[in-house]
């Protein structure tokens, strides 16, 4: 959530700083602004969206050659002009924008106006700018460094300042920032899409690191203010990955991706007869003895968890757990060296995912990564990391992101498997192999329905989704994806439990979407959907296409491709992704950017 982005060269700012900001819009905003540095600091920032400042930045002349930018997910104080970033200090000579949260704000603040600084927001970031006001003497570097030994908390921070024409300071602790390197001219961002228009080549800036930036030159440091040495990254992401292509909106863009994106996962892991081919991300060592695996994840990437510890109990004599990353975090931790921690993040930022991780390894655990950003944090901290392949995602609401999880964790599922009891799951990586064809056949044979379908949904409320096993977890996922973008009330249920409360919210014509794809499961499934139907609910039904007769459970019933149980998921969750893309589309709904969230969640 938000966004930071910073230029110093030789051109004018404004431009990369619209552009970075926009790149960054996927990580959720309220409000935007930019500092600009031309012989005096001038702030332009205003509450919306990023076209509402570049309607106010149309009447500004704005020249610098240097400055910063930020898009802001409120926290401390209302979505407001005032509380827009940047932020002053007292004298107008310090500018600052900051990422994550200052946990001991309030004391600061405090300490800070008996000590007659001004504020004029009800941020915590504010107190930054103060901070580096007390200990600003001519030298910004030294300034910050001293400001941060007083923060308690997450922050990337980026600080201008009148009397330093030359150089942006930045630094960062637990939310994530890259350091772009041009040709007289230099770049910083949040996320690397923001820079690939200009840039390839970047430092990838780690906790508790500070870096200064000039036209030519870029230094980093520690706390101490110790120069280190830093290896640049080369970015190889095509930037056309990042623009819709010609579709409405990157969420439908993306869906569309997933037979590329799960064909891109496998590739170069299993050869043409199903034998796997990733040791080399997961080494033998890493998994030797393990007694136990757990899961930690968010959202979306919990969801996947679900799927994973299904799948691993299938193979495994171990005991499998899942928890939310924010939950296992208070929790006392039942991790050991003999602990295998599977941690799921699209970004490898997620604030809370990071925090879990680095508990279970104080205890031993030894970790695999599961992301989609290489040179996140999650990848860099873990001991292993399988990288999802997927390419950018840009919409808030995941969907190639998990498809792509759900294949890496088939893939480490049947290589635990291999490694603990030396047999070998070829015919479930054969029936993976062809899921990327699969997909493409269910977009093509049911999203004009899914479309015609979502209609009903205009005025719905609610909806319920119910499944059983494997068919439960992807029920989850399915809920969450209908209320994050159309903002129906959805919720999912393990059938059996539909009579235990539930059913008394079954009226005429509330929606109900059933997956029935699990063999074992079919004929209790059945019965649940009876009682669906005895109370007038209407049915949107999802199965194999061999798996029966059900005329006289579903109204609408749409036949999914048969494969591996196991690999249903990865099939069923391509229509409710439709549904919720379409019922949001209906009800008027900002599909790719919906409100109050945000793609990447570095806060707790």
């Amino acid at each position: 959530m938000c966004g930071i982005v910073g230029y110093v060269g030789s051109q004018q700012a404004a431009p990369f700083l619209l552009q970075g900001l926009k790149k960054l819009e996927y990580r959720g905003y309220d409000s935007a602004g930019i500092c600009e540095l031309n012989g005096t600091l001038r702030i332009h920032k205003t509450r919306g969206r990023i076209a509402d400042l570049e309607s106010l930045l149309a009447t500004e002349k704005i020249v610098g050659t240097i400055g910063i930018g930020h898009t802001r997910w409120a926290t401390h104080g209302s979505p407001s002009d005032h509380n827009a970033h940047p932020h002053f200090d007292c004298t107008g000579n310090l500018a600052v924008v900051h990422n994550g949260i200052i946990e001991n704000y309030q004391g600061l603040r405090q300490q800070l106006i008996a000590e007659g600084h001004c504020f004029l927001s009800e941020t915590d970031t504010e107190v930054v700018s103060h901070l580096v006001e007390k200990h600003y003497q001519g030298d910004l570097l030294t300034a910050v460094a001293q400001a941060i030994v007083e923060l308690k908390g997450s922050f990337a921070i980026a600080v201008l300042a009148k009397d330093s024409p030359g150089e942006l300071v930045v630094v960062r602790q637990d939310s994530p920032l890259v350091v772009g390197l041009g040709n007289q001219e230099n770049y910083l961002a949040s996320d690397i899409p923001a820079i690939l228009d200009y840039t390839r080549n970047v430092y990838i800036l780690e906790d508790g690191e500070i870096a200064r930036i000039k036209e030519n030159s870029v230094d980093v440091f520690d706390m101490k203010l110790n120069l280190l040495e830093k290896t640049v990254f080369e970015v190889k992401w095509d930037p056309i990955q990042a623009e819709k292509e010609g579709y409405a909106d990157f969420m439908l863009k993306e869906i569309h991706e997933q037979p590329k994106a799960v064909r891109d996962t496998i590739a170069g892991r299993m050869d043409e007869h199903g034998n796997l081919l990733i040791e080399r991300e997961i080494p033998r060592n890493l998994v030797a003895g393990i007694t136990k695996v757990q899961f930690i994840a968010c959202g979306t990437a919990y969801h996947a968890s679900l799927y994973g510890k299904h799948v691993l109990e299938e193979f495994l004599d171990v005991p499998i757990e899942t928890d939310l990353a924010s939950e296992y975090r208070y929790k006392r931790v039942k991790a050991d060296q003999n602990t295998l921690l599977i941690v799921i993040s699209q970004s490898g930022e997620t604030a809370d995912t990071l925090g879990a991780m680095r508990l279970a390894k104080a205890k031993g655990a030894r970790v695999l990564a599961i992301t989609n950003v290489v040179g996140s944090t999650l990848s860099r901290e873990a001991d292993a990391v399988m990288y999802t392949h997927a390419g950018p995602e840009i919409a808030v609401a995941s969907t190639k992101a998990y498809t792509t999880q759900l294949a890496c964790l088939c893939m480490i599922a049947t290589y635990l498997k291999e490694q603990v009891s030396g047999e070998k799951e070829i015919t479930l990586l054969q029936a993976l192999a062809n899921i990327p064809e699969q997909i493409e056949s269910v977009l093509l044979a049911h999203e004009h329905r899914l479309e015609k379908y979502a209609r009903r949904l205009l005025h719905a409320t609610d909806a319920f989704f119910l499944g059983r096993g494997l068919d439960y977890a992807s029920a989850m996922e399915g809920q969450l994806k209908l209320k994050e973008i159309s903002y129906i009330h959805g919720e999912a249920l393990a059938g059996g439990e539909l009579k235990h409360g539930t059913l008394a919210l079954i009226v005429a014509e509330v929606p109900v979407i059933a997956l029935l794809t699990q063999e074992t499961l079919i004929d209790k499934m059945v019965s649940n959907l009876k009682e669906v139907k005895a109370r007038g609910g209407n049915i949107l039904l999802l199965a194999q296409s061999n798996s029966g007769d059900f005329s006289d459970v579903g109204d609408e019933i749409l036949l999914l491709p048969q494969t591996h149980c196991l690999l249903a998921p990865l099939l069923t969750v391509v229509p409710m992704q439709v549904l919720a893309y379409y019922a949001a589309k209906v009800r008027n709904c900002d599909v790719d950017k919906p409100r109050n969230l945000a793609k990447s969640v570095t806060v707790e």
